[in-house]
């Protein structure tokens, strides 16, 4: 089944969202994009930033990172460059990469003073730790090689963490819906999740990233995308609890100081149902209540409960991640926008 079949049919079993008419913070500027967001958190939109020309392609935009250098590396699956390492006024700095068509997920994590690639490839259905430069050092096959899968079991990793210790999570988002645990060897641990409607099980493990805002409780913050939601699982797999983001398929959360960020790849418009080229971004802050959303309509919360959530002015199409600099910049990463490079957006 292909990607976009995928995630309609998915979506069908979801449990229904109600449509919130929309609204946005728009203004408009006679030298530069719009303002989108609200509150605290509003931005001018740059889409010209990291345009590059036809020898620097891009086909799916969908994970970034920064280094310490303040580098920023963007995972494409144009298999003539899948990595494009830009500065932060949008130059290109270098690329590499020819053998990743499925790339998908992007995890930078530092060892001992020396940064780290996680690259996710769903296509080939593995997972590889590089160097910075693109060498692979180690390669996570298919889950039935260590029992952990059945040889028809479906294998399409989306994304990647690494746990305090250096354990590596995977997030089976496009294949058996589970996360599975690994030793830093990538030696198989333990999984968790799979494909139900219960709380401790996901629709589509899309995501998964290290929570360390409780430093003494670090957790798993998982993205549910099908059923519009974070879940928290503790660091051996323990479900705790759910983040509801109604009307808002997440991609992965990206944790800035006490905030967590993700890009909405899709907003239920029409019919409470997924629609295409609805993206927005969504900010959380420390409570986990969602405080902007940039591109999207204002959060509003009743009785205590968030209502559902759209995109409000159509800015993006499909934002697949969303990276933050040291200024509190956004980049933005698109999935399906016409081979759109990254925007970025200007805190004002």
């Amino acid at each position: 089944m292909k990607r976009r079949d995928f995630i309609l049919q998915a979506s069908i079993s979801a449990i229904g969202i109600g449509c919130a008419k929309p609204f946005s913070i728009m203004r408009a500027t006679k030298s530069k994009g719009p303002v989108i967001g609200h509150g605290d958190f509003t931005y001018r939109v740059n889409s010209s930033w990291g345009v590059l020309g036809p020898t620097n392609p891009v086909k799916d935009c969908h994970e970034m990172v920064i280094d310490r250098k303040g580098r920023i590396f963007l995972l494409t699956n144009e298999t003539r460059n899948n990595i494009l390492i830009y500065d932060r006024s949008g130059k290109l700095l270098d690329s590499w990469g020819h053998d990743f068509p499925g790339g998908h997920g992007l995890t930078i994590h530092d060892e001992g003073g020396e940064e780290f690639l996680y690259i996710t490839d769903h296509e080939k259905g593995e997972v590889y730790k590089t160097t910075l430069e693109g060498r692979i050092l180690l390669t996570i096959k298919h889950p039935k090689f260590t029992g952990a899968y059945g040889d028809c079991d479906k294998f399409k990793p989306t994304e990647t963490c690494i746990g305090p210790n250096g354990d590596i999570y995977v997030a089976d988002g496009y294949g058996s819906q589970f996360i599975l645990q690994y030793t830093p060897r990538g030696e198989f641990i333990r999984k968790f999740g799979g494909d139900s409607f219960g709380e401790k099980y996901f629709k589509q493990a899309h995501g998964v990233t290290l929570d360390v805002r409780n430093p003494s409780d670090p957790v798993l913050m998982c993205t549910d995308r099908v059923k519009t939601c974070f879940k928290i699982f503790s660091l051996d797999g323990v479900y705790r609890s759910s983040i509801q983001v109604p009307g808002a398929y997440v991609s992965r959360a990206v944790f800035d100081g006490e905030h967590l960020y993700s890009g909405v790849c899709f907003s239920a418009l029409k019919n409470h149902m997924l629609t295409y080229n609805a993206g927005f971004v969504t900010i959380l802050d420390g409570r986990n209540r969602v405080v902007s959303n940039p591109g999207g309509t204002k959060p509003t919360y009743r009785n205590g409960e968030l209502l559902p959530m759209v995109q409000g002015t159509p800015v993006f199409k499909h934002c697949h991640d969303v990276c933050v600099d040291k200024d509190k910049n956004l980049f933005v990463a698109q999935w399906n926008a016409g081979n759109t490079y990254p925007y970025m957006l200007e805190r004002v």
